[in-house]
């Protein structure tokens, strides 16, 4: 971890056990900080906290603080998204090759006892594809109806662009992962792989994987997200690993 976020961190790990008392079962970091890529000024603190019960609307109001709080006292990151899950959902058989995986995978552990124990080793293959980012064609008229509703202001374009950027480079990278036979967190990389067996899209997911990084707040690009990547994705995606099963919350 760069020396420069250890107090970042060891301030989440103070604060979070403080913010959800006995609801709180485990926290984990992720994204750039724990994988010793974060840059100062420009990355962004990510946090999973699991709790004993589904997480409620208070839950979700204190973690939106607990991300202010640190954001505007530390220089070194640019915001932070606090996600939060609850326990039996994370180990649920629907979840295994998602969340499941994202803990085991992904996750870096911070306070309480480290889910991945209880949970299998994975492999690259089309069902791990499928159930990670699968559901894309779901995601599509939320951030359609997002973009809508923001401003042109910089300050509410940028996060917009950097977090679908991110999620299109991810998914584009997941459709080829069962070939590519690995995995990587790093976006450039993730460009990479997928240009490889895509040729036609690559450039454009290059450039997705700089602005993941260091967004503008361009509505163009989200234009671009929402009309043209997206929906290209989701058909191919669904031809190639089919749909992730459905959720209760899809409805």
């Amino acid at each position: 971890m760069p020396l420069a976020f250890r107090p970042v961190v060891a301030a989440a790990r103070e604060r979070i056990p403080k913010c959800f008392g006995g609801r709180l079962h485990s926290a984990y970091l992720y994204g750039s900080i724990p994988r010793g890529t974060a840059r100062v000024g420009r990355s962004d603190l990510d946090l999973l906290v699991v709790l004993r019960a589904e997480p409620t609307d208070a839950d979700r109001a204190d973690g939106r603080a607990l991300d202010r709080a640190l954001d505007e006292e530390f220089a070194q990151i640019d915001g932070g998204g606090t996600l939060l899950v609850g326990h039996a959902r994370v180990l649920s058989e629907l979840e295994r090759y998602d969340l499941g995986w994202f803990v085991a995978c992904l996750c870096t552990p911070l306070l309480g006892e480290d889910l991945a124990e209880h949970l299998p080793r994975y492999r690259p293959d089309s069902l791990l594809a499928r159930e990670t980012n699968g559901d894309l064609a779901l995601l599509l008229p939320r951030w359609r109806a997002r973009i809508a509703a923001a401003t042109d202001a910089d300050d509410a374009l940028r996060p917009l662009v950097r977090f679908m950027s991110r999620h299109l480079v991810r998914t584009a990278f997941t459709l080829v992962m069962p070939r590519w036979n690995g995995w990587t967190s790093d976006l450039h990389e993730m460009a990479e792989a997928f240009g490889a067996y895509y040729p036609q899209r690559a450039e454009q997911l290059r450039t997705a994987a700089v602005l993941g990084y260091e967004p503008t707040g361009d509505r163009a690009v989200l234009a671009s997200y929402v009309d043209d990547l997206g929906p290209w994705l989701t058909r191919e995606y669904a031809r190639v690993h089919g749909v992730k099963a459905p959720r209760p919350e899809d409805g």
